[in-house]
């Protein structure tokens, strides 16, 4: 096992899920979003979070943060969005679970949650990110994450075509939720020429507003464009699906876009141009964290979030130097980060943590199936 933590609790009030994943804290605490998603089964989600939080390692690893990775998984128990009592219940029940590390991690909004939801989590704990302006904190992520992407796109297309001039390249975004939409604006505002996707037909409109042309995601995969821009759910480039793209490089922040670690060498070898997720998503993360955990100035998280160019820039021309993929070079940076295990800083304990085995694993009775809706008590 990699990772220094990992607790699954079923909530006091909500009777549900509720993973917490740490994965390491050597270069300081642990950060990373809080998702509520369905799952065919609660280990589906602890699986997610362990994954989740390694990507969050390298994430701020790469953006040069002086934090570790973590997640937050909730397993709902179908795709309807909790009812509002319901969901102060379980927001309240993840907080209580983080406020048990007493500061070994900080969590902020992710799939499902967003800045408000934050505030009633801090009602919990003060180990929390993301939260609205109005509750003292650095207010909605998306447009930091998009200007991020935007630094990368520019970087994309210097490298790959020669000049990180916009203007009159073709871009497909698949995905036009918060930052999708974000991105859309920023691209059309540049004179790009956009296509685009979402599960959602009601995001047509958006599209429409930044007089990007909507088509089916499965077409806007594999759009003969200059860049393709992942902006929804991972996993999206596989083996199956890397043989249909016609884009020339690939960058954008969705988190987890290979299927697995081996698809980065298939996109190499057709010659498209993967920008490592971890590095050109990061935006959000750099701008809330710095100023709500690392308490500086707003004009400092600003260049963070605009040096991700600068820094994808730096892994790209070591990837051709070194003839390599990206994601062999992100790999590299991420494991020199960390040290080897044995040289790892040991993580601190919390005060008020659940006690732990020699692993760091904390030990819990298991749930063998899902508890019941009514249910009070811990697993």
């Amino acid at each position: 096992m990699e990772h220094e933590l990992v607790i699954t609790e079923r909530g006091r009030r909500s009777g549900l899920p509720i993973t917490v994943a740490v994965h390491a804290t050597g270069r300081g605490m642990a950060a990373g979003g809080c998702r509520l998603e369905h799952y065919p089964h609660w280990r589906d989600g602890l699986d997610d979070a362990l994954r989740l939080s390694a990507a969050m390692t390298g994430k701020c690893a790469v953006a040069g943060l002086p934090l570790g990775g973590g997640k937050t998984v909730v397993t709902l128990p179908d795709r309807r969005a909790p009812a509002p009592a319901a969901r102060r219940d379980l927001l309240h029940d993840v907080g209580d679970v983080i406020a048990s590390l007493d500061g070994r991690y900080a969590t902020g909004p992710d799939v499902g949650t967003g800045p408000d939801d934050m505030t009633v989590i801090a009602e919990r704990t003060r180990h929390v990110f993301c939260r609205p302006r109005s509750a003292g904190g650095s207010g909605d992520s998306s447009p930091h994450t998009a200007a991020g992407v935007l630094a990368a796109l520019r970087t994309v297309c210097a490298d790959r075509f020669g000049s990180a001039d916009l203007a009159g390249r073709s871009f497909a975004i698949l995905g036009l939720g918060r930052v999708g939409a974000h991105i859309a604006a920023l691209l059309a505002a540049a004179g790009a020429r956009l296509i685009a996707a979402d599960v959602d037909t009601a995001r047509r409109v958006v599209a429409a507003r930044h007089g990007a042309t909507w088509v089916s995601p499965r077409d806007c995969l594999t759009a003969a464009v200059d860049v393709l821009v992942p902006a929804a759910l991972g996993g999206l480039l596989t083996a199956a699906s890397v043989p249909a793209l016609r884009c020339a490089a690939i960058a954008g922040p969705a988190n987890n876009q290979l299927d697995a670690a081996g698809t980065a060498g298939l996109l190499h070898e057709r010659g498209i141009l993967w920008a490592p997720d971890i590095a050109v998503s990061a935006g959000g993360l750099i701008h809330a964290t710095a100023v709500e955990l690392l308490h500086e100035t707003p004009e400092r998280a600003a260049a963070r979030v605009h040096g991700i160019g600068d820094t994808l820039a730096a892994i790209l021309n070591t990837a051709r130097t070194d003839a390599v993929s990206p994601a062999t070079v992100v790999d590299q940076l991420v494991a020199r980060s960390l040290g080897p295990v044995g040289s790892r800083p040991k993580p601190a304990s919390g005060k008020s943590s659940p006690p732990a085995d020699a692993a760091g694993t904390v030990t819990r009775p298991a749930m063998t199936s899902w508890p019941s809706a009514g249910s009070r008590d811990r697993p």
